[in-house]
């Protein structure tokens, strides 16, 4: 099923990014991480947000569809690619902006250094992507 794929790549993908990509921005020195930063972001930017909206219409369309038991899991699964959005638009893409926006003049002793930040949010978004997956999966198995 289409909505098994998108809630699977979306939990994959941001999984993914938590063990790897994030503890190797973490180790790497200021200058090395804005610059790389930049380049990451040029392609998650443009298909993510998609795949995540896709994926919380179809559990949508789903949960209107479904009766019983799956309706709420679809439901449910929505909710929590909803949260993975929101997360993302409020708090990890603002953060994006502003390490985008860093010119290397910035990364004196008083530049606030988001990596922290950035990775307990996308720690939360990638739990609500597996949470979204899940209930996806048992809402398709319960159907």
């Amino acid at each position: 099923m289409l909505v098994l794929l998108g809630t699977g790549v979306v939990a994959g993908v941001l999984f993914a990014v938590a063990i790897s990509v994030v503890p190797a921005l973490i180790a790497m020195t200021p200058d090395r991480y804005v610059d790389t930063h930049r380049l990451l972001g040029r392609r998650y930017d443009r298909i993510m947000p998609f795949v995540v909206t896709g994926s919380t219409a179809i559990d949508v369309g789903f949960a209107v569809r479904a009766h019983g038991g799956p309706r709420l899991l679809f439901a449910l699964a929505a909710l929590f690619m909803a949260g993975v959005a929101v997360v993302s638009q409020t708090r990890n893409v603002p953060m994006n902006r502003q390490v985008k926006q860093t010119r290397p003049e910035d990364l004196g002793p008083g530049w606030r250094d988001p990596r922290p930040a950035w990775r307990g949010w996308h720690l939360v978004r990638t739990c609500c992507a597996f949470m979204g997956c899940a209930l996806s999966a048992a809402a398709v198995v319960a159907s």
